[in-house]
């Protein structure tokens, strides 16, 4: 019987990301395949700690409830492992309770290049070298990071927390301001000249793309039921500052979007903004943007001219 996943929303995760597979791979990396596969075989009904992706992606499933008829959430692993020591990974799914049934497993090789055949928005891995051959492919692909991360079960909100520039929107201005030798002035300069001028869709802005639908819908049975608890919350956290900041909010015009939330940093640390707003994922193309974040889920996305 065939399933049509052409109209999910669809992320895939690896093992790796999903949970804290530390402990397995230093197994492989000190004593090779043979006995990473006998460790797998002896633990494989230990579940997997959770990992950097886990508070993110159990609470995109959760859209699955809000909107029942809908199930508009897939998530799919993509799994270096054999599919006989990536059972323990399925079996971690089912001690958790996560809605995840579909897998690629891919026997120790890269496997970025089936995410069409899944139809998938978004690549999570904690394999660098596979995330940014992914994006060089033209795949939104990322490297989590901040392992660690702690997870509420009571909190049942979903906040996302994006950069704008090389993850939302193209690296167009982030090119200019490298070819004037990081000049702030002439950087502010040519984006208030160009403010009415939307950029380019980034890697990531799909994703919002496809996130924001899901909040319309909120807001409109939230308006029609107001004991309705909304689930989505989403922000920009940008280095952006006035009058940098117009050419944003131009881009997100052009794109139909609304978000929660944007903090126009200006150079102060994102940290500070963060650790009060704890989101469950945090995407940006710079991981100096990652330092003192307090156990905040961070996805490094490996694009443009920050990452050549």
């Amino acid at each position: 019987m065939s399933y049509s996943i052409d109209h999910k929303l669809v992320i895939a995760v690896s093992s790796s990301a999903l949970f804290d597979m530390s402990k397995s791979d230093n197994i492989f990396t000190q004593f090779g395949e043979e006995q990473y596969r006998k460790y797998q075989e002896e633990n494989v009904d230990v579940p997997y700690h959770k990992g950097v992706a886990y508070p993110f992606i159990k609470r995109m499933l959760s859209l699955n409830n809000a909107f029942p008829e809908e199930q508009p959430v897939e998530i799919i692993l993509f799994s270096r492992n054999s599919p006989e020591t990536g059972r323990r990974a399925f079996r971690s799914i089912k001690h958790y309770g996560l809605d995840i049934s579909r897998a690629c497993f891919s026997s120790g090789n890269s496997n970025f290049h089936y995410l069409p055949s899944f139809n998938a928005s978004l690549f999570l891995s904690a394999n660098h070298e596979d995330t940014k051959a992914a994006n060089d492919a033209g795949f939104a692909a990322g490297t989590v990071c901040n392992n660690g991360v702690s997870d509420d079960d009571d909190d049942t909100e979903l906040r996302l927390a994006f950069d704008f520039d090389g993850v939302l929107a193209g690296d167009e201005s982030e090119v200019m301001f490298k070819a004037s030798s990081n000049n702030l002035e002439k950087f502010l300069s040519h984006e208030l000249k160009h403010a009415s001028e939307p950029l380019s869709l980034g890697p990531v802005g799909s994703l919002l793309q496809k996130i924001s639908y899901f909040q319309k819908l909120e807001k409109e049975r939230f308006d029609n039921d107001p004991s309705y608890k909304r689930i989505l919350k989403t922000a920009i956290i940008t280095a952006r500052n006035a009058p940098a900041h117009e050419r944003v909010i131009t881009t997100l015009k052009h794109w139909g979007l609304e978000v929660d939330e944007a903090f126009f940093m200006g150079g102060i640390e994102k940290s500070r903004v963060l650790n009060v707003m704890r989101p469950h994922i945090f995407f940006d193309d710079q991981k100096l943007h990652f330092k003192n974040l307090a156990n905040i889920p961070a996805v490094h996305i490996p694009f443009g001219i920050t990452n050549v």
